[in-house]
């Protein structure tokens, strides 16, 4: 006879928690995400402050120490950052063949996971020493991604500056010309406001690889998994794509009518905790305003906005109180559009930013050296008996 502890389909449906919403994992001290208020705080920052005012390397060195660093600091920081700019020979081989068959994110998965070639004690998991990681793993994964583009497409590599910021040096790398400060200001501000974000799929996956005690490459590698999902890292092109095929503002609403009456989902609207419009979003729309005014490029801001406006508009009437507002991946997709980076490549932009945030979550997990081990209900049957494959 068998006994079944199965629960059906509706039950399960219904289920508390499924995807861990409303359950605590851990106690951080490096990002919180306000989904009522549309407020993210990062180390008692509110975003906007950082947004507008520091540079990607002033935020790594808060995440990582809990405090902007002092001119020394940055100074120092930025120094050791250039330094380890320069890639070991195996990695260079590694982004040659990556180059030559893989897509971006499984190519950067592929390449990160070599940066170990070169450590200079594997077996030194001390704080101290997964800092030292950290500072090279934001400093390279942006050198990765810029030599990855170039050797894909057939140009000769440009290697790195010693004269420039993280943001500069990567759009140089990127395009092989240094890059007006306008839009060296404006990936800035994108790699700043991506930089952390509460526990995110990507950054949950990165602490439960360094709860194992695993190294900061494999947890960083882990992240990248998840953030190629197209449900966390991969929604950036797809809200390109709706604003590229809606074309002329005056369309715009009558596409996003048409589009929710045919159940087809309209990327770069609504989020799994805001309740309001996210706040990176205004970020990011400030941002390219501020780049449009720099290169006259209005048009495909206008559109943008009208894209935005007729998007909330209908999802706020088609299906009240789920307060679909736009989110971050909307105005990502037109600022990095306009910054000259493919599509295929905004998933490992997002990443150079969310690198910081990876490592300092796993900085602040070694600290407290607890194994991540939830529990699960086991909704399967119970008792069977086996039966000899001659009788299946």
């Amino acid at each position: 006879m068998v006994t079944s502890g199965a629960t059906s389909e509706k039950d399960r449906a219904n289920a508390p928690n499924t995807g861990l919403e409303g359950v605590v994992v851990a106690r951080t001290e490096l990002s919180d995400v306000d989904g009522q208020a549309g407020v993210l705080t990062v180390r008692g920052y509110n975003i906007e402050e950082l947004a507008h005012n520091a540079t990607y390397e002033e935020v790594a060195h808060l995440l990582w120490h809990g405090a902007l660093p002092t001119a020394a600091e940055l100074g120092a920081l930025q120094e050791r950052l250039v330094r380890y700019r320069q890639l070991p020979d195996e990695t260079r081989l590694a982004i040659d063949v990556a180059a030559r068959r893989m897509g971006p994110m499984d190519a950067l998965q592929f390449i990160v996971g070599s940066l170990i070639v070169d450590d200079p004690d594997p077996d030194d998991e001390s704080y101290e020493g997964n800092l030292a990681r950290a500072e090279k793993l934001v400093a390279r994964v942006p050198v990765i991604v810029a030599m990855y583009h170039r050797q894909r497409a057939g140009l000769p590599s440009v290697e790195p500056r010693e004269d420039c910021s993280l943001a500069a040096n990567f759009l140089y790398q990127l395009t092989g010309v240094e890059q007006p400060a306008g839009e060296v200001t404006g990936l800035n501000t994108y790699l700043v406001t991506v930089a952390d974000h509460g526990m995110n799929a990507s950054t949950f996956a990165a602490r439960v690889i360094a709860s194992t005690a695993s190294d900061i490459y494999s947890a960083v590698t882990g992240a990248l998994g998840a953030l190629k999902g197209s449900l966390h890292g991969g929604a950036p092109g797809p809200a390109l794509e709706m604003i590229q095929e809606i074309g002329q503002p005056e369309r715009a609403e009558a596409w996003m009518r048409e589009a929710v009456a045919s159940g087809k989902r309209l990327m770069g609207f609504g989020h799994r905790v805001y309740k309001v419009r996210d706040p990176r979003a205004e970020v990011l729309y400030e941002a390219a305003v501020a780049l449009a005014d720099e290169t006259g490029e209005q048009e495909a801001l206008a559109l943008a906005r009208e894209v935005e406006r007729a998007g909330v508009q209908v999802l706020a009437e088609s299906k009240p109180g789920r307060n679909l507002n736009t989110n971050v991946e909307f105005y990502t997709a037109l600022l990095l559009r306009e910054l000259g980076l493919p599509q295929d490549l905004f998933t490992p932009a997002f990443a150079i930013g969310r690198t910081a945030g990876w490592t300092a979550h796993v900085l602040e997990h070694q600290k407290s050296g607890r194994l991540i081990r939830p529990q699960s209900e086991y909704v399967g049957p119970r008792g069977l008996r086996y039966t000899p494959v001659s009788e299946r």
